[in-house]
């Protein structure tokens, strides 16, 4: 478990790590970019990545309405056309999700040093068996995941409730969430990991506007830049 000695001044120290999926453990941001490129393309628009931001961490409904009225076609496409359209692209390559840099160090680290981590995602629990088919053993060392589907999730990130119910549910549970870490890559995580009242670790997309930094506890520009060593959690063996 982390050492609350050794946590850097001024920070609560952390005894549990909460871990968001896409675009921060997986790669798969990217297929959700291509289909939207390609449906857009339909009706001779383009995708603007301005938008991608008010996306990202979303529940998928909640996503698919921003996705169709910010780009102006929700009077030819509604939100749920949007995502049956997306659906049959998005099976076949969710199964090639490849794992981000440093994803598989920290986990594994987390894991052997005996921290709780689990998992806080927007995705729903089919497409998270397609995005994790090729890294169950890695995704097997979470002590739980939540879905965005999940009965206790009413509303997608911004709002805190698939945080709290991920501290609900470690051993000995709810855990305090001043003592809890998140790792996001999304403006809408980030802001769901404070509203839950829990640190925030931003990875975000080098495209993502500096602006939507400012929520982060910590901006990393990939997690083999994490030092746990400044959240009171074991150092690295390697370092």
């Amino acid at each position: 478990m982390a050492n609350p000695s050794t946590a850097v001044s001024g920070r609560t120290p952390i005894t549990h790590v909460v871990f968001d999926m896409d675009g921060l453990l997986l790669d798969t941001e990217k297929f959700y970019t291509e289909v939207q490129e390609i449906i857009l393309a339909r009706y001779n628009k383009t995708f603007d990545w301005s938008l991608k931001p008010k996306m990202m961490g979303k529940k998928a409904i909640e996503a698919a309405r921003v996705f169709v009225e910010e780009s102006g076609i929700s009077d030819i496409l509604s939100p749920e056309q949007f995502l049956v359209e997306r659906e049959e692209m998005l099976q076949k390559l969710f199964p090639t999700s490849e794992l981000m840099p440093g994803a598989s160090r920290l986990i594994r680290h987390l894991h052997a040093k005996g921290v709780p981590i689990c998992l806080a995602t927007g995705s729903h629990r089919r497409h998270f068996e397609l995005k994790t088919q090729r890294h169950r053993e890695i995704f097997s060392l979470m002590h739980h995941v939540v879905v965005g589907d999940d009965p206790e999730v009413k509303q997608g990130k911004p709002s805190p409730d698939v945080f709290l119910a991920a501290a609900k549910r470690f051993e000995g549970g709810p855990v305090d969430p001043c003592n809890v870490l998140v790792f996001e890559d999304a403006p809408s995580g980030v802001l769901g990991a404070k509203n839950a009242g829990m640190s925030a670790v931003m990875v975000p997309d080098p495209r993502l506007d500096k602006s939507f930094h400012d929520a982060a506890d910590q901006v990393l520009n990939s997690l083999l830049d994490f030092n746990p060593s400044e959240w009171g959690l074991p150092p690295f063996e390697d370092n």
